[in-house]
């Protein structure tokens, strides 16, 4: 089968045609006679003087003086803009890589031969370090490529001393570097800029060490940005700008205000020249929000802000950079209803409050959001007045009371000691049930305290208000023991009220132990001997009610004992 050949691109350029190979005796001497032509005067690694015969899309023809010409990629006369540096008839050097390719042809290139030509003096300025001066011609993979008189390649982490993205900015450009490293075989040759701007900041650093004083305004560059603040460049040595210095307001991190590479005005705040060590401030140079607070926040205005926290006992909200006032959970509703913050209010939340106190001093600003609203304390201590009946369902049933609906925004509390005249201890739960009507009388409404407070009990006439009428003092009456205790024996005189029989009361005799002479639901007579109708105490005596009934007669008169009053002392009628 017979071989197909494609014409390949360069050989298109120039039209360059192929006969049939015809293997005769002639051409083989023919060629034995130039292969050694081709080892006289042209030798592969040397570098030749030829002429720009044609310059075509992809390859430049250049002229050598050998019996064919050689190719030189197009990209080797290039411009960093794009545009050719030779014309056709240009004399240049070229360097000779292959005598024969597998088409035919010489193999040139022009950067290897300037190469050649610059090697000393490249190779001497990477043993001394000396700088090169170079034009940045084009962006390649990892980096850019440098005009240094020959194509030098320059890696992105040695363009500058910090990151750098956009490589383009440097396309054009005309800089010094450094050589630091070349390969003679094969061309290479790596260059840094960033080891030239090192030996400069180098010698900047003693300078501003120097002169750096706190209180200073500097300007600087963004180096590094870190969760808690950011390292500036201030020329020759870094600063730290903290995260809690960056902003009179709140920073949630410190990218959300600066970027790598932003040049920006910054404070020294502290100076250690020992350690080296630099505090910097953003917020310091520019005007502190709070010194016109005074002014622009007055009580009673009315504000709009972001909410930025939500706390158990608050929320704070933004009302400009630098300025934050905080709603207490006591100033979120009239009615104190709203206990958990979190469960009514979001962080990023837009929302409108009243300016209620200001305090510059310490940076405080107190909001409230019930006093945009109705008070409901209004309406209710207009409709509820002391005195007056209210019938509603209760609520909920506490240790101290109960809380009762009234169909108001406002609960009402009956307190346990509201619920009963006589009744002692009472267990609400045994007595009561939620969601039971209940009736009683308006007690109090205070709404500066936001209190609304009813009475079970007040809807009867307290029976102690009267006692000394129904049971004058020197009354002998006939009673039921409901109670023995240590100290004497409580009997029933009305109903709910109790009246007590000291251990010195009970006989004439000595009484060792009060159930030796009574016992639980014995019927005695006894007299009244003192009333205490604040204390709700009453005292009686059985041995005064028998000295009475043996003299024929009973005396309304007060049984006046000396140690009377000491006995009743410490005891309360349960």
């Amino acid at each position: 089968m017979a071989n197909t050949f494609e014409t390949p691109k360069w050989m298109q350029d120039y039209e360059v045609v192929f006969g049939e190979d015809v293997e005769t005796k002639e051409a083989t001497e023919f060629g034995k006679l130039l292969a050694e032509q081709k080892e006289e005067n042209f030798t592969e690694g040397e570098v030749f003087k030829g002429k720009v015969v044609r310059i075509g899309q992809d390859y430049v023809m250049v002229d050598i003086g050998y019996k064919q010409e050689g190719l030189v990629h197009v990209k080797e006369f290039l411009n960093y803009d794009g545009t050719l540096k030779i014309s056709e008839g240009d004399e240049i050097e070229v360097y000779l890589e292959k005598l024969e390719s597998r088409l035919g042809n010489l193999v040139l290139s022009k950067d290897k031969a300037e190469i050649l030509k610059a090697w000393d003096k490249i190779s001497e300025a990477c043993e001394k370090g000396t700088p090169v001066e170079g034009t940045v011609v084009a962006k390649v993979k990892g980096g850019l490529s440098v005009d240094i008189g020959v194509k030098a390649f320059l890696p992105g982490s040695q363009i500058d001393l910090r990151p750098t993205r956009y490589l383009d900015k440097y396309i054009g450009k005309k800089m010094e570097f450094k050589v630091i490293k070349f390969n003679k075989k094969r061309g290479n040759i790596v260059l840094s800029r960033r080891a030239i701007l090192q030996e400069e900041r180098g010698k900047l650093r003693g300078e501003i060490l120097s002169q750096i004083q706190e209180g200073m305004v500097v300007k600087g560059i963004v180096k590094n940005i870190t969760d808690y603040g950011a390292f500036i460049d201030l020329g020759g040595i870094d600063g730290l700008l903290h995260i809690t210095d960056m902003s009179w307001g709140r920073v949630k991190h410190p990218s959300s205000l600066l970027a790598i590479g932003d040049e920006i005005e910054v404070k020294i705040l502290k100076f250690d020249q020992e350690k080296e060590r630099v505090s910097l401030g953003l917020k310091q140079v520019q005007p502190n929000p709070w010194e016109k607070a005074k002014e622009k926040y007055t009580a009673g205005t009315k504000v709009k802000g972001e909410i930025v926290s939500v706390k158990d006992y608050g929320v704070f909200i933004e009302l400009d950079d630098g300025i934050e006032g905080l709603i207490h959970v006591s100033e979120m509703s009239w009615t104190g209803k709203i206990k958990n913050p979190a469960k009514h209010f979001n962080v990023g939340e837009s929302i409108e409050a009243q300016v209620l106190d200001v305090d510059v001093e310490n940076k405080r600003i107190s909001l409230g959001l019930k006093q945009l609203q109705d008070n409901p304390w209004n309406a209710i201590e207009s409709k509820y007045s002391v005195g007056s009946k209210a019938t509603g369902k209760i609520k909920s049933i506490v240790e101290f009371g109960m809380f009762v609906d009234l169909g108001e925004e406002v609960d009402a509390l009956i307190h346990v000691s509201d619920i009963s005249w006589t009744k002692k201890n009472v267990n609400l739960n045994e007595e009561f049930k939620e969601g039971q009507d209940v009736e009683a009388m308006v007690l109090s409404v205070d709404k500066d305290n936001a209190k609304f407070c009813l009475g079970i009990k007040q809807l009867q006439e307290d029976p102690w208000k009267k006692i000394e009428t129904r049971l004058p003092v020197g009354t002998v009456v006939e009673a039921e023991v409901v109670r023995v205790t240590d100290f004497g024996a409580f009997v029933e005189l009305e109903t709910g009220i109790e009246g007590l029989i000291h251990i010195s009361e009970l006989s004439e005799e000595r009484v060792e132990k009060p159930e030796d002479v009574v016992k639980r639901g014995d019927a005695v007579k006894a007299m009244v001997i003192s009333i205490d109708k604040d204390a709700k105490k009453i005292a009686l005596s059985i041995k005064s009610a028998a000295t009475a009934a043996a003299n024929g007669s009973y005396s309304h008169e007060p049984v006046k004992t000396a140690t009377l009053a000491d006995k009743l002392k410490g005891f309360s009628v349960e």
